[in-house]
């Protein structure tokens, strides 16, 4: 029977643990920073906003290339040969590095690309989903198993409130006079994947606290969330009070499992300091 390695992009935000638990192999995207390229993962995240800090300026974000994928999956092949791949990938509507991996995967034979159509906790609880599944059959043929992931990617729900509007300026994806008019009237905006598209839906007034309240009823309300799991997603700086209280209304909604997931330095550049989000299956 041949093994199936699981892999995915650092922009999936995998916790450690659990990467290590299933044997899940993670690449690398970059970061951009005073003109020095990092690999995600290899700076703490508390550095970039101390960048911020400093100068004003967002670290840009690269997605992983073609020569690099070709390297991560020769890597896999040479410490599980005769393996099988299955790569769950960022969503190829706002990075190019699904792309590069299909154009490094025609070098190598059995190896099933999953276009995720999600980042972060959204990308993290498909990847996980898989995982489980693999681990309760591990004799699952391949292409049953892609059919079961793909069925469950119209299905994983991701939304958060970033953590900073500034960020969101920083990084032009709002205007200057949006973004001044949102710090007047503390309006902090709902961020959702729609069609694997980052996507403005709604718009919360007040602190963060009482915001992430609002999203997670909102969410509840609007998605038939699997009860199994819950993912939530924070940025450094998100109080731990608001944690707690999340903690408490997973609770209360009947989550068996919530699992808290740090924004990695890809999602962080975006969202800023003290961000708050939410991920789920659907049934």
């Amino acid at each position: 029977m041949r093994k199936i390695i699981l892999s995915t992009e650092s922009g999936a935000d995998l916790p450690g643990d659990l990467a290590k638990k299933y044997g899940i192999q993670v690449v690398p995207m970059h970061i951009i920073m005073d003109g020095k390229d990092y690999l995600d993962g290899s700076l703490p995240v508390q550095d970039i906003y101390d960048y911020y800090e400093r100068t004003k300026k967002i670290p840009s974000t690269t997605s992983t290339n073609a020569h690099e994928y070709q390297e991560f999956f020769a890597t896999i092949r040479e410490n599980y040969p005769d393996c099988i791949i299955i790569h769950i990938g960022y969503t190829s509507k706002a990075s190019s590095s699904f792309q590069n991996a299909v154009i490094a995967a025609e070098e190598f034979e059995d190896i099933f690309l999953i276009d995720a159509l999600n980042v972060t906790g959204g990308l993290a609880a498909i990847v996980l989903y898989a995982a489980e599944l693999l681990e309760k059959d591990p004799g699952i043929e391949p292409e049953r198993l892609v059919e079961k992931i793909e069925a469950i990617v119209p299905k994983a729900r991701l939304a958060f409130i970033p953590g900073s509007l500034e960020f969101l300026k920083a990084g032009g994806r709002v205007s200057n006079m949006a973004s001044l008019i949102g710090a007047l009237l503390k309006i902090k905006p709902c961020i959702e994947l729609k069609d694997g598209k980052l996507m403005p839906t709604k718009k919360y007034r007040g602190k963060m606290g009482g915001a992430a309240e609002k999203l997670l009823r909102d969410y509840l309300n609007e998605f038939d969330i699997d009860r199994e799991q819950v993912y939530f997603i924070y940025s450094i700086g998100l109080d731990e009070k608001i944690k707690q209280r999340m903690d408490e209304l997973a609770e209360e909604n009947g989550f068996r499992n919530i699992r808290w997931i740090q924004a990695g330095g890809m999602i962080s550049t975006h969202s800023g300091a003290g961000g708050f989000g939410v991920a789920g299956l659907e049934h």
